[in-house]
Protein backbone atom coordinates (compact mmCIF):
# COMPACT_ATOMS: atom_id res chain seq x y z
CA UNK A 1 0.00 0.00 0.00
CA UNK A 2 1.31 3.44 -0.99
CA UNK A 3 0.89 6.05 1.78
CA UNK A 4 1.52 9.78 1.41
CA UNK A 5 1.35 12.23 4.32
CA UNK A 6 0.73 15.89 3.49
CA UNK A 7 1.84 18.04 6.41
CA UNK A 8 1.69 21.72 7.28
CA UNK A 9 -0.91 22.77 4.69
CA UNK A 10 -4.00 24.76 5.62
CA UNK A 11 -6.90 22.39 4.87
CA UNK A 12 -10.26 23.41 3.41
CA UNK A 13 -12.66 20.45 3.22
CA UNK A 14 -15.26 22.03 0.91
CA UNK A 15 -17.24 23.54 3.78
CA UNK A 16 -14.76 24.98 6.27
CA UNK A 17 -11.09 25.36 7.12
CA UNK A 18 -9.61 22.76 9.46
CA UNK A 19 -6.31 24.32 10.44
CA UNK A 20 -3.23 22.40 9.33
CA UNK A 21 -3.76 18.72 10.20
CA UNK A 22 -1.78 15.94 8.57
CA UNK A 23 -3.67 14.40 5.64
CA UNK A 24 -2.99 10.76 4.82
CA UNK A 25 -3.53 9.51 1.27
CA UNK A 26 -3.55 5.75 0.67
CA UNK A 27 -3.49 4.36 -2.87
CA UNK A 28 -4.72 7.67 -4.29
CA UNK A 29 -7.60 8.21 -1.83
CA UNK A 30 -7.79 10.35 1.30
CA UNK A 31 -7.75 7.93 4.22
CA UNK A 32 -7.47 10.18 7.28
CA UNK A 33 -7.36 13.83 8.26
CA UNK A 34 -5.41 14.32 11.47
CA UNK A 35 -3.09 12.07 13.44
CA UNK A 36 0.58 11.27 13.17
CA UNK A 37 2.69 10.48 10.13
CA UNK A 38 2.98 6.68 9.89
CA UNK A 39 6.32 5.00 9.48
CA UNK A 40 7.36 4.59 5.87
CA UNK A 41 5.01 7.24 4.50
CA UNK A 42 6.17 9.60 1.80
CA UNK A 43 5.97 13.08 3.31
CA UNK A 44 4.93 16.16 1.34
CA UNK A 45 5.57 19.44 3.13
CA UNK A 46 2.61 21.72 2.40
CA UNK A 47 3.69 24.59 4.62
CA UNK A 48 2.47 27.91 3.27
CA UNK A 49 -0.01 26.23 0.90
CA UNK A 50 -3.71 25.37 1.06
CA UNK A 51 -5.05 21.89 0.42
CA UNK A 52 -8.61 21.84 -0.91
CA UNK A 53 -10.92 19.66 -3.02
CA UNK A 54 -10.77 19.80 -6.79
CA UNK A 55 -12.79 22.68 -8.19
CA UNK A 56 -15.93 22.20 -10.30
CA UNK A 57 -16.77 24.40 -13.28
CA UNK A 58 -20.54 24.01 -13.62
CA UNK A 59 -20.80 25.49 -17.13
CA UNK A 60 -18.35 24.84 -19.99
CA UNK A 61 -18.04 23.64 -23.58
CA UNK A 62 -15.02 21.40 -23.67
CA UNK A 63 -12.70 18.79 -25.18
CA UNK A 64 -9.53 16.86 -24.22
CA UNK A 65 -7.15 19.81 -24.66
CA UNK A 66 -9.42 22.06 -22.62
CA UNK A 67 -9.82 19.41 -19.92
CA UNK A 68 -6.04 19.18 -19.60
CA UNK A 69 -5.85 22.96 -19.25
CA UNK A 70 -8.61 22.96 -16.63
CA UNK A 71 -6.70 20.43 -14.53
CA UNK A 72 -3.62 22.66 -14.51
CA UNK A 73 -5.69 25.19 -12.56
CA UNK A 74 -7.10 22.68 -10.06
CA UNK A 75 -10.42 22.14 -11.84
CA UNK A 76 -11.10 18.41 -11.65
CA UNK A 77 -14.65 18.36 -13.09
CA UNK A 78 -16.27 20.32 -15.91
CA UNK A 79 -20.00 20.31 -16.66
CA UNK A 80 -20.46 20.51 -20.42
CA UNK A 81 -23.62 22.41 -21.35
CA UNK A 82 -23.59 21.78 -25.10
CA UNK A 83 -21.34 19.17 -26.69
CA UNK A 84 -20.54 15.57 -27.43
CA UNK A 85 -18.82 14.29 -24.27
CA UNK A 86 -21.83 12.24 -23.25
CA UNK A 87 -21.66 9.02 -21.29
CA UNK A 88 -20.76 6.65 -24.14
CA UNK A 89 -18.28 9.02 -25.81
CA UNK A 90 -15.80 9.79 -23.03
CA UNK A 91 -13.92 6.57 -22.27
CA UNK A 92 -10.74 8.21 -23.58
CA UNK A 93 -11.30 11.03 -21.08
CA UNK A 94 -12.29 8.96 -18.06
CA UNK A 95 -9.22 6.74 -18.40
CA UNK A 96 -6.77 9.66 -18.66
CA UNK A 97 -5.56 11.06 -15.32
CA UNK A 98 -4.08 14.07 -17.13
CA UNK A 99 -7.59 15.34 -17.91
CA UNK A 100 -10.33 16.78 -15.75
CA UNK A 101 -13.50 14.72 -15.50
CA UNK A 102 -16.53 15.76 -17.55
CA UNK A 103 -20.31 15.38 -17.58
CA UNK A 104 -22.46 16.51 -20.49
CA UNK A 105 -25.99 17.48 -21.43
CA UNK A 106 -25.36 16.61 -25.06
CA UNK A 107 -27.21 19.27 -27.06
CA UNK A 108 -29.93 21.45 -25.58
CA UNK A 109 -33.52 21.66 -26.75
CA UNK A 110 -34.06 24.69 -29.00
CA UNK A 111 -36.17 25.54 -32.05
CA UNK A 112 -34.67 25.23 -35.56
CA UNK A 113 -32.49 28.30 -35.96
CA UNK A 114 -32.67 29.07 -32.25
CA UNK A 115 -29.76 29.77 -29.94
CA UNK A 116 -26.93 28.76 -30.19
CA UNK A 117 -27.18 28.16 -33.95
CA UNK A 118 -26.36 31.83 -34.61
CA UNK A 119 -22.95 31.33 -32.95
CA UNK A 120 -21.74 28.43 -35.06
CA UNK A 121 -20.84 30.64 -38.02
CA UNK A 122 -18.19 32.19 -35.77
CA UNK A 123 -16.65 28.79 -34.98
CA UNK A 124 -13.68 27.26 -36.82
CA UNK A 125 -14.84 24.40 -39.04
CA UNK A 126 -13.30 21.73 -36.79
CA UNK A 127 -15.15 23.10 -33.73
CA UNK A 128 -18.66 22.95 -35.19
CA UNK A 129 -21.15 20.33 -34.01
CA UNK A 130 -20.58 16.83 -35.34
CA UNK A 131 -19.61 13.32 -34.25
CA UNK A 132 -17.29 13.31 -31.21
CA UNK A 133 -13.55 13.22 -31.87
CA UNK A 134 -11.10 10.75 -30.34
CA UNK A 135 -8.37 11.73 -27.93
CA UNK A 136 -5.49 12.46 -30.32
CA UNK A 137 -5.19 15.71 -32.29
CA UNK A 138 -6.50 15.20 -35.80
CA UNK A 139 -8.17 11.93 -34.88
CA UNK A 140 -11.23 10.81 -36.81
CA UNK A 141 -14.75 11.12 -35.39
CA UNK A 142 -15.91 8.24 -33.22
CA UNK A 143 -19.37 7.10 -32.22
CA UNK A 144 -22.75 8.12 -33.51
CA UNK A 145 -23.63 11.68 -34.58
CA UNK A 146 -25.02 13.65 -31.63
CA UNK A 147 -28.75 14.02 -31.08
CA UNK A 148 -29.73 17.58 -32.11
CA UNK A 149 -33.10 18.22 -30.41
CA UNK A 150 -34.69 20.94 -32.54
CA UNK A 151 -38.25 21.32 -31.27
CA UNK A 152 -41.20 23.65 -31.79
CA UNK A 153 -44.08 21.79 -30.11
CA UNK A 154 -44.69 20.04 -26.78
CA UNK A 155 -45.00 16.72 -28.63
CA UNK A 156 -41.58 17.13 -30.24
CA UNK A 157 -39.99 18.05 -26.92
CA UNK A 158 -41.46 14.97 -25.25
CA UNK A 159 -40.26 12.74 -28.09
CA UNK A 160 -36.66 13.97 -27.93
CA UNK A 161 -36.14 13.44 -24.19
CA UNK A 162 -35.83 9.61 -24.30
CA UNK A 163 -33.50 9.94 -27.30
CA UNK A 164 -31.19 12.21 -25.31
CA UNK A 165 -31.32 9.86 -22.33
CA UNK A 166 -30.51 6.87 -24.53
CA UNK A 167 -27.64 8.73 -26.21
CA UNK A 168 -25.94 9.29 -22.84
CA UNK A 169 -26.89 12.80 -21.75
CA UNK A 170 -26.16 13.20 -18.04
CA UNK A 171 -28.78 15.95 -17.68
CA UNK A 172 -31.11 17.85 -19.99
CA UNK A 173 -30.60 21.46 -21.07
CA UNK A 174 -33.21 23.85 -22.44
CA UNK A 175 -32.37 26.99 -24.41
CA UNK A 176 -34.73 29.84 -23.48
CA UNK A 177 -33.30 32.70 -25.50
CA UNK A 178 -34.61 35.16 -28.10
CA UNK A 179 -31.12 36.37 -29.00
CA UNK A 180 -31.62 39.88 -27.61
CA UNK A 181 -28.57 39.76 -25.33
CA UNK A 182 -26.27 38.17 -27.93
CA UNK A 183 -27.03 40.84 -30.52
CA UNK A 184 -29.40 38.63 -32.54
CA UNK A 185 -32.89 39.78 -31.49
CA UNK A 186 -35.80 37.85 -32.91
CA UNK A 187 -34.32 34.34 -32.76
CA UNK A 188 -36.95 31.60 -32.55
CA UNK A 189 -37.40 30.56 -28.91
CA UNK A 190 -39.11 27.75 -27.04
CA UNK A 191 -42.62 28.72 -25.98
CA UNK A 192 -43.93 28.05 -22.49
CA UNK A 193 -45.98 24.99 -23.43
CA UNK A 194 -43.04 23.30 -25.18
CA UNK A 195 -40.70 24.14 -22.32
CA UNK A 196 -43.18 22.85 -19.75
CA UNK A 197 -43.66 19.58 -21.61
CA UNK A 198 -39.94 18.99 -22.09
CA UNK A 199 -39.06 19.67 -18.46
CA UNK A 200 -41.86 17.42 -17.21
CA UNK A 201 -40.80 14.57 -19.50
CA UNK A 202 -37.15 14.90 -18.48
CA UNK A 203 -38.14 14.69 -14.83
CA UNK A 204 -40.29 11.66 -15.58
CA UNK A 205 -37.06 10.03 -16.79
CA UNK A 206 -35.31 11.04 -13.55
CA UNK A 207 -33.10 13.62 -15.25
CA UNK A 208 -31.74 16.85 -13.79
CA UNK A 209 -32.92 19.83 -15.86
CA UNK A 210 -31.10 23.10 -16.51
CA UNK A 211 -31.93 26.19 -18.53
CA UNK A 212 -29.96 28.76 -20.47
CA UNK A 213 -31.73 32.06 -19.73
CA UNK A 214 -30.13 35.50 -20.04
CA UNK A 215 -33.16 37.72 -19.40
CA UNK A 216 -35.61 38.08 -16.54
CA UNK A 217 -38.50 37.01 -18.76
CA UNK A 218 -36.68 33.84 -19.88
CA UNK A 219 -35.72 33.14 -16.27
CA UNK A 220 -39.34 33.39 -15.21
CA UNK A 221 -40.38 30.99 -17.99
CA UNK A 222 -37.77 28.42 -16.93
CA UNK A 223 -38.65 28.59 -13.23
CA UNK A 224 -42.38 28.33 -13.95
CA UNK A 225 -41.67 25.24 -16.07
CA UNK A 226 -40.11 23.53 -13.03
CA UNK A 227 -36.45 23.71 -14.01
CA UNK A 228 -33.88 22.47 -11.46
CA UNK A 229 -31.12 24.92 -12.28
CA UNK A 230 -30.37 28.12 -14.18
CA UNK A 231 -26.95 27.95 -15.82
CA UNK A 232 -26.78 31.70 -16.49
CA UNK A 233 -28.00 34.75 -14.61
CA UNK A 234 -30.17 37.37 -16.29
CA UNK A 235 -28.23 40.45 -17.33
CA UNK A 236 -30.88 42.58 -19.05
CA UNK A 237 -32.06 44.36 -15.91
CA UNK A 238 -31.47 44.55 -12.15
CA UNK A 239 -33.01 41.93 -9.90
CA UNK A 240 -36.29 42.53 -8.12
CA UNK A 241 -37.66 40.99 -4.96
CA UNK A 242 -40.23 39.22 -7.16
CA UNK A 243 -37.71 37.36 -9.35
CA UNK A 244 -35.42 36.63 -6.39
CA UNK A 245 -38.31 35.16 -4.41
CA UNK A 246 -39.50 33.18 -7.43
CA UNK A 247 -36.09 31.51 -7.79
CA UNK A 248 -35.72 30.96 -4.05
CA UNK A 249 -39.19 29.52 -3.49
CA UNK A 250 -38.77 27.10 -6.41
CA UNK A 251 -35.54 25.72 -4.93
CA UNK A 252 -33.63 26.43 -8.13
CA UNK A 253 -29.83 26.58 -8.10
CA UNK A 254 -28.07 29.28 -10.14
CA UNK A 255 -24.76 29.20 -12.03
CA UNK A 256 -24.41 32.94 -12.69
CA UNK A 257 -21.36 32.71 -15.00
CA UNK A 258 -20.50 36.26 -13.96
CA UNK A 259 -17.25 36.11 -15.88
CA UNK A 260 -19.26 35.43 -19.05
CA UNK A 261 -21.58 38.36 -18.30
CA UNK A 262 -18.52 40.59 -17.96
CA UNK A 263 -17.17 39.33 -21.29
CA UNK A 264 -20.55 39.95 -22.97
CA UNK A 265 -20.27 43.55 -21.76
CA UNK A 266 -16.83 43.96 -23.33
CA UNK A 267 -14.76 43.36 -20.19
CA UNK A 268 -11.68 41.26 -20.97
CA UNK A 269 -9.69 38.89 -18.79
CA UNK A 270 -6.43 40.79 -19.39
CA UNK A 271 -5.80 41.45 -15.70
CA UNK A 272 -6.08 37.73 -15.02
CA UNK A 273 -3.81 36.92 -17.98
CA UNK A 274 -1.19 39.32 -16.59
CA UNK A 275 -0.90 37.24 -13.40
CA UNK A 276 2.29 35.16 -13.84
CA UNK A 277 0.61 32.19 -12.11
CA UNK A 278 -1.94 32.23 -14.94
CA UNK A 279 0.35 33.21 -17.80
CA UNK A 280 2.73 30.33 -17.08
CA UNK A 281 -0.09 27.83 -17.72
CA UNK A 282 -1.53 29.33 -20.95
CA UNK A 283 -0.34 28.94 -24.52
CA UNK A 284 -0.48 31.84 -26.98
CA UNK A 285 -3.98 31.01 -28.26
CA UNK A 286 -5.54 30.86 -24.80
CA UNK A 287 -3.69 33.99 -23.73
CA UNK A 288 -5.11 35.86 -26.73
CA UNK A 289 -8.59 34.54 -26.05
CA UNK A 290 -8.46 35.54 -22.38
CA UNK A 291 -7.40 39.06 -23.38
CA UNK A 292 -10.41 39.41 -25.70
CA UNK A 293 -14.17 39.45 -24.99
CA UNK A 294 -17.55 38.49 -26.45
CA UNK A 295 -18.58 42.19 -26.46
CA UNK A 296 -22.16 41.44 -27.55
CA UNK A 297 -24.02 43.40 -24.86
CA UNK A 298 -22.07 46.60 -24.13
CA UNK A 299 -25.18 48.28 -22.68
CA UNK A 300 -25.20 45.82 -19.79
CA UNK A 301 -24.17 46.78 -16.25
CA UNK A 302 -21.91 44.34 -14.43
CA UNK A 303 -22.78 46.00 -11.11
CA UNK A 304 -26.40 44.93 -11.65
CA UNK A 305 -25.30 41.33 -12.18
CA UNK A 306 -23.12 41.38 -9.07
CA UNK A 307 -25.95 42.86 -7.01
CA UNK A 308 -28.27 40.11 -8.30
CA UNK A 309 -25.75 37.45 -7.28
CA UNK A 310 -25.56 38.96 -3.79
CA UNK A 311 -29.36 39.09 -3.47
CA UNK A 312 -29.74 35.44 -4.50
CA UNK A 313 -27.00 34.30 -2.14
CA UNK A 314 -28.47 36.25 0.78
CA UNK A 315 -31.89 34.77 0.00
CA UNK A 316 -30.43 31.28 0.44
CA UNK A 317 -30.29 30.29 -3.24
CA UNK A 318 -27.47 27.85 -4.07
CA UNK A 319 -25.03 29.84 -6.20
CA UNK A 320 -22.53 27.64 -8.07
CA UNK A 321 -19.31 28.53 -9.87
CA UNK A 322 -19.35 28.32 -13.66
CA UNK A 323 -17.78 30.19 -16.57
CA UNK A 324 -19.27 29.23 -19.98
CA UNK A 325 -15.74 28.92 -21.34
CA UNK A 326 -15.49 27.21 -24.73
CA UNK A 327 -12.69 27.46 -27.31
CA UNK A 328 -9.47 29.45 -27.71
CA UNK A 329 -10.89 31.95 -30.18
CA UNK A 330 -11.02 35.75 -29.67
CA UNK A 331 -14.72 36.00 -30.57
CA UNK A 332 -15.46 33.72 -27.58
CA UNK A 333 -12.94 35.58 -25.44
CA UNK A 334 -12.48 36.79 -21.91
CA UNK A 335 -12.39 33.17 -20.77
CA UNK A 336 -9.95 30.27 -20.44
CA UNK A 337 -10.53 26.78 -19.06
CA UNK A 338 -9.54 26.50 -15.42
CA UNK A 339 -8.20 30.03 -15.09
CA UNK A 340 -11.65 31.56 -15.41
CA UNK A 341 -12.97 29.55 -12.46
CA UNK A 342 -10.55 31.53 -10.29
CA UNK A 343 -11.76 34.72 -11.99
CA UNK A 344 -15.36 33.71 -11.26
CA UNK A 345 -14.51 33.18 -7.59
CA UNK A 346 -13.07 36.70 -7.53
CA UNK A 347 -16.32 38.04 -8.98
CA UNK A 348 -18.37 36.14 -6.40
CA UNK A 349 -16.35 37.74 -3.62
CA UNK A 350 -16.76 41.12 -5.32
CA UNK A 351 -20.51 40.48 -5.30
CA UNK A 352 -20.45 40.06 -1.52
CA UNK A 353 -19.82 36.37 -0.86
CA UNK A 354 -17.06 35.57 1.60
CA UNK A 355 -14.00 33.75 0.24
CA UNK A 356 -15.22 30.61 2.00
CA UNK A 357 -18.67 30.98 0.40
CA UNK A 358 -17.02 31.39 -3.02
CA UNK A 359 -14.93 28.25 -2.52
CA UNK A 360 -18.06 26.36 -1.49
CA UNK A 361 -19.66 27.47 -4.78
CA UNK A 362 -16.93 25.57 -6.63
CA UNK A 363 -16.77 22.55 -4.31
CA UNK A 364 -19.39 21.38 -1.81
CA UNK A 365 -22.16 23.59 -3.19
CA UNK A 366 -21.79 22.18 -6.68
CA UNK A 367 -21.44 18.67 -5.31
CA UNK A 368 -24.66 19.10 -3.34
CA UNK A 369 -26.70 20.53 -6.22
CA UNK A 370 -25.22 18.30 -8.92
CA UNK A 371 -24.54 15.16 -6.89
CA UNK A 372 -26.74 12.85 -8.94
CA UNK A 373 -24.91 14.01 -12.08
CA UNK A 374 -21.36 14.06 -10.78
CA UNK A 375 -21.73 10.87 -8.75
CA UNK A 376 -19.64 9.68 -5.82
Amino acid sequence: MSVTAITGARVFDGEKTLGAPTVLVEDGRIALIGGDVPDGAQVVDGSGATLLPGLIDAHVHTGPGALALALRFGVTTELEMQGTNTRDNRAHITSDDALADVRSSGFGLTPPGGHPEELFDRLPADARPGPPKGGAPGSRPVGKPPVRPFVTTPEEAVAFIPRLVESGSDYIKFMVDDGSVEGHPGLPMLDQATLNAGVAEAKRHGMLTVAHALTVDATRMAVEAGIDGLVHLFMDQPHTDEITDLIKDAGVFVVPCTVLSASMMGITGSALADDPRVASRLDADWDAALRSSFDRYPQGRLDDVLTSVKALHEAGVDVLAGTDVSIAHPSFGGLAHGASVHHELQYLVQAGLTPIDALRAATSGSSRSLGRVIGP
